[in-house]
């Protein structure tokens, strides 16, 4: 009995290198967007907002972080003034510092996507003010300086934060 060699053509060939781990990447990428999302535990509005906002001047992001975080919050308006995103916001208020802090947080140390991004700010602003933000805080009297809980951005200054008053 005469035993024959394996004999493979070109497109067999092509079909091992190429399709096979294009086919494993498609898998991986499925596994990984079907893996629950990063959260972080909200559980005290005053320190959590001085927490995020440290971040938001500590946790430097490179062009790369930076395009994610504003990706992430360009979709979401911002709470105290809705004719601008979450990226931009009207004016670097308490608030929107501690929405960029979080987010700086979620990229850096949590290995975040654009999802992961949107869901936990969008928590964050939930548990601060549970009632939901008009989006016209900057034009009303006095709103920049009132409590998150009231519909305010926590005040303009870092070391006088109005988070929970």
């Amino acid at each position: 009995m005469q035993m024959r060699s394996p004999r493979f053509s070109w497109p067999s060939l092509a079909l091992v290198l190429f399709l096979l781990p294009a086919l494993a990447s498609i898998t991986l990428d499925r596994a990984a967007s079907a893996s629950p999302a990063q959260s972080v535990s909200f559980k005290d509005a005053a320190s959590q907002a001085a927490e995020f906002i440290g971040y938001n001047r500590s946790i430097a992001l490179n062009p790369d972080q930076t395009s994610l975080r504003d990706r992430a919050l360009s979709s979401l308006a911002a709470p105290c003034c809705s004719k601008f995103s979450a990226a931009t916001c009207c004016c670097p208020c308490n608030l929107a510092k501690s929405i960029w802090g979080l987010s700086n947080y979620l990229i850096v140390r949590q290995s975040a996507g654009e999802k992961q991004i949107q869901e936990n700010v969008k928590r964050w602003l939930a548990f601060v003010n549970a009632q939901g933000f008009s989006g016209d805080v900057c034009d009303t009297a006095g709103g920049c300086g009132r409590t998150f809980a009231r519909n305010g951005c926590g005040g303009m200054n870092e070391n006088n934060l109005a988070a929970a008053r």
